[in-house]
């Protein structure tokens, strides 16, 4: 089986070297290094430098390919995805774009197509748990906390982006959609900080991002959900200085007879100060909770806990990120080439989690790769 991999970013490189043990595999990127490291790793993945917003190119391009994975940064994710669709191939993607990818659904099935989005550890992994356990319980509430943080504290943000900064700074920019009392709700990104302690790691402070995204429809009988996200404490307060003086605004500021903004400006500074060295160590750590009744007990009151500590992996040179949200991807990639999930259509992971065999296989291939979820 063939598989085309879109971006050769840090997980998109992961994504190339796991698949790269069963499938023959190209990366496509139009940037060179990137496409030349992944190469290095492992000379028998395909490289292809190409520029993915020639949307219009994807029929000629993955004519010979059976699966696609996208792996672009978020502002351009949902166009390739369509344009992936139109091609009329099955799709795992990670991209994380702000649209709503059921909106694709349709398009999807009328091109009889498995489609898979949002397939990373959060969201990704934190779907697939929600709907495993919805079809077991009547959920009550449902909370996900997540970071990936760097090992070493640096001042002055004591933090590194493992994936895409600027999709970072979205998650900072954009409000939160929460659930309360069964209606959807908006709170300001970067809000509701709260102190929470994790074994091994030590204080976070979470805070609410936009990280429900299509839970909000899929599981919208769920009275109660939220998302926070994890950092140092400190590292929000910077952030939000930064907000309130305008360095994220979009408005245009002319200066010396270029029209630039503040956000263009912001982000290319952040991508350097953010950027994570090719060894440097980083962890990735997660909380699931989810309470209800289960109805294999006749309602007896049940909360349920997944939690995950996973750090950067010497021996493969792979970070935590890329590992946690890479191999997720990977594992729904097998999902769908050994036929385990055959549904036609746009489903994100709760809507293939929902299937005891689907959730079981994903747990025990992240198992394997040394992504260990503690439960209880």
């Amino acid at each position: 089986m063939k598989i085309a991999v879109l971006g050769a970013g840090m997980v998109g490189k992961a994504i190339a070297l796991d698949l790269a043990r069963d499938y023959a595999v190209t990366s496509f990127d139009l940037d060179t290094v990137n496409l030349n490291e992944l190469k290095i790793r492992n000379t028998s993945i395909e490289t292809v430098t190409a520029d993915l917003s020639r949307f219009s190119e994807y029929k000629n391009w993955f004519s010979a390919y059976e699966i696609v994975v996208t792996a672009v940064p978020g502002f351009m994710g949902y166009k390739t995805l369509e344009a992936v669709i139109n091609a009329g191939k099955q799709v795992v993607d990670i991209s994380f774009f702000p649209e709503n990818a059921l909106q694709l659904d349709k398009l999807a099935k009328e091109k009889g197509v498995t489609v898979i989005t949002d397939c990373g550890v959060a969201p990704g992994v934190s779907n697939f748990i929600l709907g495993r356990y919805n079809e077991e319980m009547k959920i009550n509430s449902f909370e996900c906390y997540v970071g990936g943080l760097p090992k070493e504290r640096k001042p002055p943000f004591q933090y590194k982006a493992p994936f895409s900064p600027v999709d970072v700074i979205q998650e900072y920019i954009r409000p939160a959609r929460l659930v309360e009392n069964g209606k959807i709700v908006t709170r300001p990104a970067l809000s509701e900080r709260e102190l929470m302690f994790f074994d091994d790691v030590g204080e976070l402070e979470a805070f609410n991002t936009d990280g429900l995204r299509s839970l909000i429809f899929t599981m919208g009988h769920i009275p109660e959900m939220k998302e926070k996200t994890l950092r140092y404490p400190g590292h929000i307060d910077l952030i939000i200085a930064l907000k309130q003086a305008g360095f994220f605004d979009t408005r245009t500021l002319r200066i010396k007879g270029m029209d630039i903004s503040p956000l263009e400006v912001t982000s290319k500074l952040l991508v350097e100060e953010w950027k994570l060295g090719a060894e440097e160590e980083e962890f990735t750590v997660m909380k699931v909770i989810v309470k209800g009744e289960d109805r294999l007990t006749n309602g007896q009151v049940k909360t349920v806990e997944y939690n995950l500590l996973d750090r950067y992996d010497a021996t493969s040179k792979t970070s935590s990120m890329a590992r946690t949200t890479g191999y997720t991807c990977t594992a729904a990639v097998n999902l769908i080439a050994q036929k385990l999930f055959i549904e036609k259509g746009v489903f994100p992971p709760e809507l293939v989690g929902k299937h005891k065999n689907c959730f079981d296989f994903v747990m025990e291939y992240l198992r394997a790769r040394n992504v260990i979820w503690r439960t209880s």
